[in-house]
């Protein structure tokens, strides 16, 4: 996942990368899962295949905010599965709006049309993900109609924010893998044409057991997810002719990162993957700035690194983020070395002059 901030302009001004700081006293970013499900069959994410009834409710919720506000959090995102399935969502995002916390809500798009005007009233930043043009999307989300579904679900929400006078971005984010690397033109193309204010790529996770894969993947689906050497030259063929003929999108921001970037996101980590060449360091600072919470209550520092407790048991998220253990971990880690973080596909860098977005960079 990539960040996305609301209204996102071409360049901003950056600051400095906020601090590893311990013990951890301002949280700028947390990530929810209101609940488990999902209502698409992704052949790249297994979170549909959990069948549990898990949700966050609002009550607990409402339990939790004098906390979160004492941490300084400025922005909930909402994600796991399809967060527009959870059944008392509204209720939920009224809390967190009381709070003054914005709302990013990552969603598939499938359910966007039915709730579009509670998306707008809550929402200040709506990220929807986009695989390609209708036949690859519709293929890779294994949902009859998924893109003219998503394509009239952008439309309600920017209907609905034009006649509410609402500031919503509405963006659009890209896993390119297997079935799709030959096609990112094709989804900038369907980004504007269905309406989205922006598009990001990211590579997709195929090494950790994030996504409900506590047993990872087998050989088989591996290669039909993650690209093959004989692919290689082939994205870098279709990176070049992105730059070439989207330069204005590059330039506006729309699309949302830089060519060298994408090079280095996608095809230098697809080439990594295979033995090919080294991962690109990151400078993540996710595990001191934010957290990831879990629709059973399960604390992790970001989606992919493993838990450091549970919420319901622990009874607040101090406790689990400044124990002794979570500390001495985070002490420990170093992204440049630590196995997970350089096969990471979406690290956070936040920074302080950086309205924390919290889809991870």
């Amino acid at each position: 996942m990539t960040t996305l901030a609301p209204q996102p302009t071409p360049a901003r001004m950056a600051g400095q990368l906020l601090p590893r700081a311990d013990p951890v006293t301002h949280l700028p970013l947390l990530i929810l899962y209101p609940h488990s499900r999902c209502n698409c069959r992704c052949l790249m994410c297994d979170i549909w295949r959990n069948t549990s009834r898990n949700e966050v409710a609002p009550g607990i919720v409402a339990r939790w905010l004098d906390e979160w506000r004492a941490l300084g959090v400025q922005r909930v995102v909402l994600s796991g599965g399809e967060a527009l399935m959870h059944s008392q969502l509204w209720e939920l995002c009224a809390l967190l709006r009381g709070a003054q916390i914005g709302i990013t809500l990552l969603s598939t798009g499938l359910l966007l049309e039915r709730h579009a005007a509670r998306v707008v009233e809550f929402c200040d930043d709506v990220v929807v993900s986009l695989d390609g043009p209708a036949e690859v999307h519709d293929r890779i989300r294994n949902i009859p109609r998924a893109f003219e579904r998503l394509a009239r679900g952008t439309a309600a929400v920017n209907a609905a924010a034009a006649e509410r006078g609402a500031a919503v971005a509405l963006s659009g984010r890209c896993t390119v893998q297997k079935q799709n690397f030959q096609n990112l033109c094709a989804v900038v193309r369907a980004a504007h044409e269905v309406g989205l204010s922006r598009i990001s790529f990211l590579a997709a996770d195929v090494t950790t057991d994030a996504f409900n894969r506590p047993a990872g993947w087998d050989d088989d689906h591996l290669a039909r997810v993650a690209l093959a050497s004989d692919d290689l030259p082939l994205l870098l063929q279709e990176l070049d002719r992105l730059e070439r003929e989207n330069a204005a999108d590059f330039a506006t921001g729309f699309i949302a990162e830089s060519p060298m970037k994408l090079r280095r996101r996608l095809h230098q980590y697809y080439a990594a993957l295979l033995g090919q060449g080294e991962f690109y360091p990151n400078a993540c600072n996710a595990p001191w700035v934010s957290a990831v919470i879990e629709a059973d209550g399960t604390v992790k520092p970001c989606f992919f690194q493993p838990p450091l407790g549970n919420l319901y048991r622990a009874g607040n998220l101090q406790a689990i983020i400044n124990s002794p253990q979570s500390q001495a971990w985070r002490h420990g880690l170093d992204p440049h070395r630590d196995a997970i973080c350089r096969r990471c596909v979406c690290t956070l860098a936040l920074q302080s002059a950086q309205e924390p977005s919290g889809v991870e960079k």
